[in-house]
């Protein structure tokens, strides 16, 4: 097996700024108690400016007055985390997030699908730079020497386990991740690398440092087997968006809504299936609005549900201010696309037609846009049935003779005394059985402007025509 892990250095201060509409402003995050509040970590601006990571919040903003503050929250780092297992599950069936701030994957059974490692490294790069994570990636023969190769150089390439253990016995105590800080006592014993900690009798280590310590050392140089926790993708799709302050316009949210799509499709990518209703939930300082999003078949293109979305929000009323916006996808069934030609001259500016009907939908009203079916009924106004969703069968449509496409709501006198008579008659008698019973003659007529027109008369006469449709 061959392990890549991708390093997260600062997830918790990348999950804010993706989120943020203006990531080059000065921003902190902070933690810790009332009395003893301190800055978890900062952004490059804020760096800049001279705050770091550890700095007491008194001496921040003495130093900088006006950066912003975001409250670290320990919880949405693990949350977080397990959406980057779920993004590397695209690439492996073999991932996990058992350790902190870091994502390890098995890679060697993906290189026939998705190439050879530089290959799939530029991919996974190329990924997190698009979902806003600072990275570090490395490959070793075991998870753990990935892990501490990643913390020591960025783009480690190392497949033969000779090779991984000559290069891991240069690694300092210090950067080993040891359990229970035992690189810095080891370091102040004087121990200074992994290759003299390995030369001390195994019996003293255990009796002063404990057996996490050995059993890291056989785990990290591939002794021993790594019992992980494998990463299961979860069946719903449920993620929020603080604001941090008070939004009363509907542009305001399309910056955290095109975020929050993107992450649906990233988890629906990885499911390999798509979304056929979800929630977009306004939460205001008390209740919330939902705005729902209901799609005649299942999709999962970005750009289509951010539009959809997007159409439905605007035509949302906010009411009150909202501070938090919530994407919730209960039911996520599977993705069929739409057949396609091999050698399809479609030109690239033309949508499929799923895809233009939900537009329509979203843009018009869901009762909008819709099928029409023929029903049993004679009469030309009541011949056709409208028929919703495409799962219902439309029946064939009885012969009848040529009817025009354009069918008048309700028949009007046609005032042409130069009509000429086409075809016809023919006699229709229906609807005695509802008390709206019709005997009519119809005819196509030609009027002296040349067109065609479709009118009917009382049975049995020819004039006073009653104009019913037109002949395209």
């Amino acid at each position: 097996m061959l392990w890549a892990c991708v390093l997260l250095p600062q997830l918790a201060l990348d999950a804010v700024l993706r989120r943020h509409p203006d990531p080059d402003t000065p921003l902190a995050l902070v933690g810790g108690a009332a009395q003893l509040r301190t800055l978890h970590a900062v952004n490059a601006a804020a760096a800049q400016a001279g705050l770091q990571a550890g700095m007491r919040l008194t001496a921040a903003l003495a130093l900088l007055p006006d950066f912003q503050m975001v409250e670290h929250d320990a919880q949405s780092d693990a949350r977080w985390q397990r959406f980057l297992a779920a993004w590397a599950y695209r690439h492996s069936s073999l991932v996990s997030a058992q350790w902190p701030g870091c994502i390890v994957l098995e890679v060697r059974a993906s290189f026939q699908l998705l190439g050879p490692w530089p290959v799939l490294q530029a991919r996974l790069r190329e990924e997190l730079q698009a979902l806003g994570f600072q990275h570090r990636i490395a490959l070793a023969p075991t998870p753990r020497a990935a892990m501490v190769l990643a913390g020591i150089r960025d783009g480690l390439d190392v497949q033969d386990i000779a090779a991984m253990q000559a290069l891991l016995d240069r690694v300092p105590v210090c950067r080993a991740r040891l359990p229970d800080e035992g690189g810095t006592r080891l370091k102040q014993m004087g121990i200074g690398s992994l290759q003299a900690l390995r030369a001390l009798p195994r019996d003293g280590l255990r009796r002063r440092f404990g057996l996490p310590l050995l059993e890291h050392l056989d785990r990290l140089y591939g002794q021993a087997d790594e019992p992980l926790a494998w990463y299961a993708p979860p069946d719903h799709f449920d993620s929020r968006v603080e604001l941090g302050y008070e939004v009363e316009n509907h542009m305001a949210l399309l910056f955290p809504l095109r975020r929050l799509i993107g992450d649906l499709c990233t988890c629906l990518s990885i499911r390999d299936g798509g979304v056929q209703r979800f929630v977009l939930r306004l939460e205001h300082e008390e209740g919330h609005t939902d705005v729902e999003v209901g799609l005649l078949a299942a999709e999962r293109d970005a750009t289509l549900l951010f539009e959809l979305t997007r159409n439905r929000l605007e035509r949302a009323s906010i009411d009150r201010p909202v501070v938090a916006v919530r994407l919730l996808a209960r039911e996520l069934p599977t993705f069929v696309p739409a057949s396609r030609d091999l050698f399809d001259t479609r030109n690239q500016q033309q949508l499929p037609w799923p895809q233009l009907r939900e537009r329509l939908r979203a843009r018009l009203g869901d009762g909008s846009v819709y099928r029409v079916g023929p029903a049993g009924d004679p009469r030309p106004e009541r011949a056709w049935q409208r028929v919703e969703g495409d799962g219902t069968a439309i029946a064939q449509a009885p012969l009848r003779p040529p009817r025009p496409c354009w069918l008048l709501p309700t028949p009007v006198p046609l005032r042409d005394p130069r009509a000429r008579i086409v075809s016809g008659p023919e006699r229709l008698e229906s609807g005695w059985w509802d008390g709206q019973e019709a005997r009519r003659d119809y005819y196509v007529l030609e009027t002296s402007q040349g067109q065609q027109a479709w009118a009917f008369a009382m049975p049995g006469q020819q004039g006073d025509w009653m104009l019913h449709g037109w002949f395209a």
